[in-house]
């Protein structure tokens, strides 16, 4: 069954990963829902929300792949209901 799943990620490169995390990010866009990007100049960060409908599996590979990246951090919050 699929839930439905918020990704926030931290970018603290975004000048160097922010094509590899789009790259990523773009091979599921089936599942994504929405996606807001909230860069920080002043901070010299991206901050990066996603939501997303998918099976545990997808949510976990998105994520996985994601944190791989150099200098980017994620979270995933999955709902407990299944959709």
């Amino acid at each position: 069954m699929k839930r439905i799943a918020v990704i926030t990620a931290i970018l603290e490169n975004p000048e160097r990963d922010q094509s590899e995390f789009n790259a990523l990010v773009s091979g599921f866009k089936g599942l994504i829902k929405g996606r807001m990007g909230l860069p920080l100049h002043e901070h010299g960060v991206t901050v990066i929300t996603i939501t997303l409908v998918g099976d545990i599996n997808e949510i976990n590979s998105l994520t996985g792949k994601l944190g791989l990246i150099p200098d980017v951090l994620v979270k995933t919050s999955i709902s407990k209901k299944e959709v």
